[in-house]
């Protein structure tokens, strides 16, 4: 039995090195070329009591150095807090275009994000071509936006996205966060994502610059009203209609904490499950696969004898080799890429609170909000 597991542990390791889009290299693209053009272009900001991070944002945001039209807008989402207070003392400045609309909480049948994201499109510029959707915690260089416009122009983009560099300073960020990283490029490999044949499609929802026709053409906010995940399923949605592209930046920062390790529990479990679509087979063989691929190598090497043991040790190298890269973009220690089978299990067991969350009726659940999923249109 050992030997079969081993077996199975180095066949996997040796697919996710070979033949996973080299989603482990956590490489950074290179800068576009300037565009020959700057299109209008509005930046839509959701904001629920995000106080603590909204004026270094929209700062962030007002200090673009772009070539073309550029208007802002604030959707203050049922805050309680100084949210609203900040933005309008944002917008006062003369020679700045940013506005301030609010939200009283969205309908049946909509997040509250995605709500006050429809609203925020629904006021924007008539000729704005493209749309930026940035959260209220990301903080962009002054030549962020350009860089996205460029590519989205010389690719012919409808969807171009960049992964935020998160913040990773508390033992819980040091923790989780590279995997964290490190997960979400395994399940969805950038190579693939910008690949226009390929099926996979994702985006980082803290910064996706969406052109507003393929938006219209892909039926708008609406289509995706109750998506959980909502940047994936706008991704899955663009993608039908033409191409996309994501990939890792150091442009564009969050600078949301996570001071505890139950803060980034509770932020992976509102939507680990969503991610499995709620199904108990997906979850079963999740917790299967997550076993054999990143508990059983240590095992092995630690209780197996003879073959499997090699195979095992083997797989765990493999494994702690290839989360060396995505450690060094946040300046960690190599020494941290052993535990990654620990980390995964924390991970795992995020994902069963998520489940044991929706069962409960508490799944999705943020910022007092608890949302339940809705059947799928057809």
């Amino acid at each position: 039995m050992a030997l079969f597991v081993s077996i199975i542990a180095a066949a996997v390791w040796a697919y996710l090195l070979l033949g996973r889009g080299r989603f482990w290299l956590a490489a950074v693209e290179a800068d576009p070329a300037p565009a020959g053009a700057w299109p209008p272009v509005v930046a839509i900001v959701p904001a629920r009591n995000e106080a603590a991070c909204l004026e270094s944002s929209l700062k962030s945001l007002l200090d673009q150095r772009y070539a073309g039209d550029f208007s802002i807008i604030v959707v203050d989402d049922d805050s309680d807090d100084a949210t609203a207070d900040l933005a309008a003392a944002a917008g006062r400045d003369p020679g700045r275009s940013l506005t301030l609309i609010s939200s009283s909480g969205p309908p049946p049948g909509w997040t509250g994000k995605l709500w006050a994201l429809h609203q925020g499109l629904a006021a924007a510029p008539a000729g704005a071509r493209y749309v930026l959707f940035t959260d209220a915690d990301i903080v962009h260089a002054p030549d962020s936006l350009s860089a996205l416009v460029a590519r989205a122009e010389q690719g012919g983009l409808v969807l171009t996205s960049l992964m935020a560099r998160l913040r990773c300073e508390s033992f819980a960020e040091r923790l989780h966060v590279p995997a964290f990283i490190y997960f979400f490029q395994m399940l969805f490999p950038f190579a693939w994502v910008c690949r226009p044949a390929a099926r996979t499609a994702a985006a980082a929802g803290g910064c996706m610059l969406v052109s507003r026709p393929a938006l219209e053409a892909a039926g708008g906010l609406e289509a995706i009203r109750n998506a959980l995940i909502d940047d994936c399923a706008l991704a899955g949605r663009l993608k039908e209609i033409g191409p996309i592209w994501l990939g890792l930046t150091d442009r564009v920062v969050s600078i949301r904490p996570y001071p505890r390790i139950a803060d980034i529990r509770h932020m992976v479990a509102r939507s680990a499950y969503a991610q499995l679509r709620h199904s108990p087979w997906l979850l079963i063989g999740t917790v299967a696969g997550m076993a054999v691929t990143f508990l059983a190598p240590p095992l092995l090497l630690i209780f197996a004898s003879g073959a499997a043991r090699v195979l095992g040790g083997l797989a765990w190298l493999a494994m702690t080799a290839s989360f060396v890269p995505i450690l060094r973009r946040y300046r960690l220690s190599p020494l941290w890429a052993p535990a990654l089978p620990l980390i995964a299990v924390l991970y795992l067991l995020y994902t069963l609170d998520s489940a044991y969350r929706h069962v409960r009726g508490a799944g999705g659940a943020w910022k007092g909000r608890v949302y339940v999923p809705m059947a799928r249109e057809p």
